[in-house]
């Protein structure tokens, strides 16, 4: 538990000095038109956030850490560790790092950095981070309209059963993303949460 939480914490605290790099970036960027005035497209400089470029940036750090020096070797390893973000993303971990849903579910227009107006940005960093999955959805519906405890036990079960089907994902691609690291790489995804 401790190992997931600190995994949860230095995930949490990369993305977030990946975020405010990009931030800083935005702030020379010239007013998108219809803006404010502000760099980064009118949202207070904090600029676009572009999905493909963190994915990019991600794999540049795990190939720096893995020590991965032939191409051919990284190909194979990058592409297991795109299936294992993907699964980690569907479970609900949040593109990997482990955050969940918002309390409350909050994840419409009033939620922080919400898609009021249809704030391309929000709905791209939603998407990259992983959006609740329909069983999570409806579950989080039954729980905000009080329903019984007969309706709220059928969606817990439905919801425990997809996670589990997510979960089985997740293990069969750190399975194989374990197959093609040494004894080396693997403690260094170990330690980098991609692997148990």
């Amino acid at each position: 538990m401790k190992t997931w939480i600190r995994t949860v914490c230095l995930s949490a605290l990369s993305l977030a000095l990946t975020l405010g790099g990009t931030s800083l970036e935005a702030q020379d960027t010239p007013p998108a038109p219809g803006g404010n005035g502000q760099g980064g497209g009118g949202r207070g400089g904090r600029g676009n956030f572009d999905p493909e470029q963190m994915r990019q940036r991600m794999l540049e750090r795990y190939r720096e850490q893995l020590e991965v020096k032939d191409d051919d070797e990284w190909k194979l390893i990058s592409e297991r560790i795109e299936k294992v973000s993907e699964a980690r993303r569907d479970l609900g971990t949040a593109g990997g790092f482990g955050m969940g849903r918002p309390p409350g579910g909050r994840r419409g227009a009033d939620a922080p950095g919400g898609a009021a107006g249809g704030d391309d940005n929000a709905r791209r960093f939603r998407a990259f981070m992983g959006e609740a999955g329909p069983e999570s959805e409806a579950l989080q519906k039954a729980i905000d309209s009080n329903a019984s405890a007969d309706e709220l036990k059928s969606k817990l079960t439905a919801y425990r059963e997809a996670r589990k089907k997510k979960e089985a994902t997740l293990e069969k691609a750190q399975e194989g993303l374990k197959q093609v690291l040494t004894a080396k790489q693997e403690a260094v995804a170990v330690l980098n949460g991609l692997l148990k």
